[in-house]
């Protein structure tokens, strides 16, 4: 709970919040591949930021059902983003691990995604810029709390979309 000596960081989170659904909302489409559906971006960037996870593993990490993990991975297979390998433990187990394709598609739609972000940056002053800068550590300490928080955290969790 926000402490009532700093009534402006409610304002923080409520700006965070709306900021981060607008760029949802943004999802980009790319040319030649088609919309990937905000699901399947965040799960080939866990598969590029944990390679060799299990669906059951995967599925833990973005907080989703394993069914619906399983359907975008289908997905995600078929357009050849990422592939499946058995275990050398256990044959029974499938391990994810992005393919080549995979790695550049999630560049390119990161790219895509944060083209409008830096726009938008274009338009602040200096001093906003440097106030952004600023709060780099302050809001990945953020998101690590929150994915902490989630049972999601990890060191890979900091970086593009």
């Amino acid at each position: 709970m926000v402490s009532p000596d700093r009534p402006r960081l409610t304002d923080v989170s409520i700006t965070l919040r709306e900021l981060a659904w607008t760029i949802h909302r943004k999802a980009p489409e790319r040319a030649g591949v088609g919309p990937l559906p905000t699901t399947e971006i965040a799960l080939l960037k866990q598969v590029i930021d944990a390679p060799a996870s299990t669906v059951g593993e995967l599925a833990e990490a973005l907080g989703l059902q394993q069914p619906n993990v399983s359907t975008a991975l289908r997905t995600l297979e078929e357009r050849g983003f990422v592939s499946r390998e058995k275990s050398a433990r256990d044959r029974r187990v499938s391990l994810i691990q992005p393919t080549p394709s995979g790695v550049q598609e999630h560049r390119a739609v990161a790219a895509e995604w944060s083209r409008p972000v830096n726009e938008a940056l274009e338009s602040l002053t200096a001093e906003q810029l440097a106030t952004l800068e600023d709060a780099v550590e302050a809001l990945t300490a953020v998101h690590q709390a929150l994915r902490k928080a989630s049972g999601r955290g990890s060191a890979s969790d900091v970086g593009d979309a």
